[in-house]
């Protein structure tokens, strides 16, 4: 026979999801950015044109912080919303997504290939949707967790284009601290 479980089970076992993915994925993205040396203080960033829609550096750290909890909360629902169809699915499409994410920080900041940046922004957008509109039909709220981020992606590849469009030849701007020229051709 199988057993139903209370409100009290679900929401506990919820928790538990939530004490895993939330600082688990904060801390992934905390990595990715600083083994990459992201933002502010990196010579070669700060060598480069930026558009006049350039948040300030605290603005960044701050937003990706949300943005991380909300997608670790996001993660937690579906991963608490056991039997759910397309549950494992929608789990592969978000991790997915994550990948590419943290693979972002790494190609722009250390390898400073912009354009290729714009390229896997876009797939990470992509990526994204798809996994919003799949944990969406599984539990709304997860989906609407998710719609911060989105809306962060689309502001952020604006951003990375205006980037590139200032500094076309960006992978070969000179770091201001010691001078060593990196050119990627």
């Amino acid at each position: 026979m199988a057993e139903i479980a209370s409100p009290r089970q679900l929401r506990t076992s919820y928790l538990r999801w939530a004490l895993i993915t939330v600082p688990g994925i904060l801390l992934l993205g905390l990595l990715s950015g600083r083994l990459a040396n992201s933002g502010y203080g990196n010579p070669w960033f700060d060598a480069l044109q930026k558009p006049a829609i350039m948040p300030p550096g605290w603005a960044f750290g701050t937003a990706w912080s949300i943005l991380y909890i909300l997608m670790g909360f996001a993660l937690a629902v579906i991963l608490n919303a056991r039997g759910a169809k397309g549950r494992s699915v929608a789990i592969a499409l978000f991790l997915i997504q994550l990948a590419l994410n943290l693979a972002w920080s790494p190609v722009f900041f250390a390898m400073h290939r912009i354009m290729l940046a714009f390229g896997l922004i876009l797939a990470i957008l992509l990526w994204a949707s798809v996994a919003t509109a799949a944990f969406w039909r599984i539990r709304p709220i997860a989906g609407i967790l998710m719609l911060p981020y989105l809306a962060w992606l689309i502001f952020a590849s604006v951003l990375n284009w205006q980037i590139h469009e200032l500094n076309p030849r960006g992978a070969a701007v000179i770091e201001a601290a010691g001078g060593t020229t990196i050119v990627i051709q």
